[in-house]
């Protein structure tokens, strides 16, 4: 049984894991979705960390699965937990050092972000609706709560690391997703990581558009871990 510890990105809700968490439990693994203080005012990525490390407590060999802003913490959990393995979707991926306000300009996110609406003929100014919720079930987006406000601490406190583990690290991305589009995620997994990116359908709120999908995919990397 390995443990899946499933973080979620900007507002930092459990429950953007909750279509994923039974189908990684009926795969005889145990899933740890972890809750994150997303409009906690003093809580940065170092706060964040530590609530992922007291997730994981004694658990060991965890797959760590980052999803968008979460791959600011997955470097910093690294250093403190027995992670066998990360796996980055639809995730912002840090130089050592960096802000996650920075890593917009340095990617250049915003311009890739404008450059793909204009290119499929969607609004180019940013909205919930037309970024994160154009793919997701309308009875998934019903049952679910009140989305929570990111504060802006997280993206001003420098991701202090000083590199990347020696583990395997899986990049992983909705050929659908508006947000950070699948070129984009590409190129900066290529010149961050030197990483190639597997494309699997479904917009930036993957577990919520296609659990199925992803879950099956995370279980395949799982599985090639124990071959």
């Amino acid at each position: 049984m390995t443990p899946f510890v499933l973080v979620p990105g900007a507002g930092g809700m459990a429950w953007y894991w909750h279509r994923v968490v039974p189908l990684i439990r009926a795969a005889g693994h145990e899933p740890i979705a972890v809750d994150l203080p997303g409009d906690d005012r003093q809580a940065g990525l170092a706060a964040y960390a530590d609530i992922i490390v007291r997730a994981i407590a004694e658990q060991s060999a965890v797959i760590l699965v980052a999803q968008s802003l979460a791959g600011f913490t997955a470097p910093l959990v690294c250093a403190r937990a027995p992670v066998r393995m990360i796996v980055f979707v639809n995730a912002m991926i840090p130089k050592p050092g960096e802000t996650a306000g920075q890593w917009w300009g340095a990617t250049g996110a915003i311009e890739a972000r404008e450059q793909a609406a204009v290119h499929s003929g969607y609004a180019t100014e940013f909205d919930v609706a037309t970024y994160f919720l154009h793919d997701v079930p309308q009875d998934v987006l019903r049952a679910g709560p009140q989305p929570r406000e990111e504060a802006e601490i997280v993206f001003s406190e420098p991701c202090r690391f000083a590199r990347w583990p020696d583990i395997p690290i899986r990049v992983l991305a909705g050929g659908d997703d508006r947000f950070f589009p699948i070129e984009f995620q590409q190129r900066v997994a290529r010149e961050r990581l030197g990483k190639e990116v597997e494309e699997i359908p479904g917009g930036h709120l993957i577990a919520l558009s296609n659990a199925e999908g992803l879950t099956e995919r995370l279980l395949a990397y799982e599985k090639g871990l124990t071959r």
